[in-house]
């Protein structure tokens, strides 16, 4: 079975000053960013100002509409219990108001992490935590996950930064919200994020669907391959060698082609696609691999109106995930954490 992207869907094209050629009105992209304080909420608005964002961090909720309505860029801003006025119902209506605005394309990025991670985090910056000043930072924590649940289930983007590094956090944000030429009239495309993981380090938490390739032969087994990755070819071709390894990617292929146009049809913005092995290094990272090639194949990511990244979470924290991306520099092994301060 080989695999054939969906008929493609032509959308409106861009003129001048961000009007479609159609006559009607560009849409402004709109971030709001929340979370939990030293998730990396202040990291991921410096990553969206880098590329081109204005950041507005806790205005009063009552300015939100106001500040999104008279941007002339892209805008991102955060929100968080230390925000004057702040309640995530207030913020969920405020969204909802945007949403209904043709003119705006908001979306809600929540930022998480294991409570054992925040702990640490703020016990090596020796910071207090905003809700618990003069108490128990586990405390503080807990009061301010309860109070932004409704935004966390509301969340258009779900990141959890415990284990994930800076650099590879910045490169998400920026694979996810750069401006993208080929959405032209500002109509949002699919994001399909692909991502390798091992299960023993648990599921990444994002996942819409998620496939097992450990029954697939183990390079590891073979002295010469093992000290590789799914990235080099000859670890790629002791795997493809599998007589059930090409069954299972077309497979896949089928169910995408059939699941993520349906997703596009309910509104969804995001759709990570996660494949698992025992080590999350060999036969997970190269299926991911031939995922994004196979999909971007032939223009057939554009065609089809899906943006396709590829991300390789335990080589990223090895610091080696870098090499899957032409021109990228390996991302460091330490987590999405500002050196001096615990991430906002």
């Amino acid at each position: 079975m080989s695999y054939q992207p969906p008929t493609p869907r032509p959308a409106p094209q861009a003129g001048p000053e961000g009007v479609r050629r159609d006559g009607t009105q560009a849409t402004q992209r709109v971030v709001l960013v929340s979370g939990l304080s030293g998730a990396g909420k202040a990291s991921i608005l410096r990553a969206l100002e880098d590329i081109g964002y204005e950041a507005v961090d806790n205005p009063p909720l009552t300015m939100v509409p106001d500040l999104a309505r008279r941007a002339e860029r892209p805008l991102a801003i955060g929100l968080d219990a230390r925000s004057r006025g702040f309640d995530a119902g207030r913020v969920l209506d405020a969204l909802a108001s945007l949403r209904a605005d043709p003119a705006l394309r908001p979306e809600l990025v929540y930022a998480t992490a294991d409570e054992t991670v925040l702990l640490r985090r703020y016990t090596e910056t020796r910071r207090r935590h905003p809700l618990a000043p003069q108490g128990r930072v586990a405390d503080g924590i807990a009061d301010e996950a309860a109070l932004t649940r409704l935004l966390r289930d509301g969340a258009d983007l779900l990141l959890d930064t415990s284990e994930l590094p800076l650099a590879e956090l910045r490169r998400l944000i920026e694979q996810r919200f750069k401006p993208d030429p080929l959405a032209g009239a500002g109509e949002a495309r699919l994001v399909v994020s692909l991502v390798s993981f091992a299960f023993p380090a648990g599921l990444p938490r994002e996942s819409d669907m998620v496939f097992d390739a450990r029954f697939l032969r183990n390079p590891h087994y073979d002295p010469i391959l093992r000290p590789g990755t799914g990235l080099d070819s000859a670890v790629a071709a002791h795997i493809e060698a599998d007589p059930d390894y090409q069954a299972f990617f077309d497979g896949i292929l089928g169910l995408l082609d059939l699941v993520l146009p349906r997703f596009v049809q309910e509104g969804k913005r995001y759709a990570t696609i996660a494949v698992g092995c025992t080590g999350g290094r060999h036969r997970s990272v190269c299926i991911v691999e031939r995922l994004a090639a196979t999909l971007r194949g032939h223009d057939a990511g554009a065609a089809s109106g899906w943006q396709i990244t590829a991300t390789h979470r335990e080589l990223a924290r090895k610091g080696t995930a870098g090499a899957a991306d032409a021109g990228a520099s390996p991302a460091p092994a330490h987590p999405a954490t500002d050196a001096t301060s615990v991430p906002a």
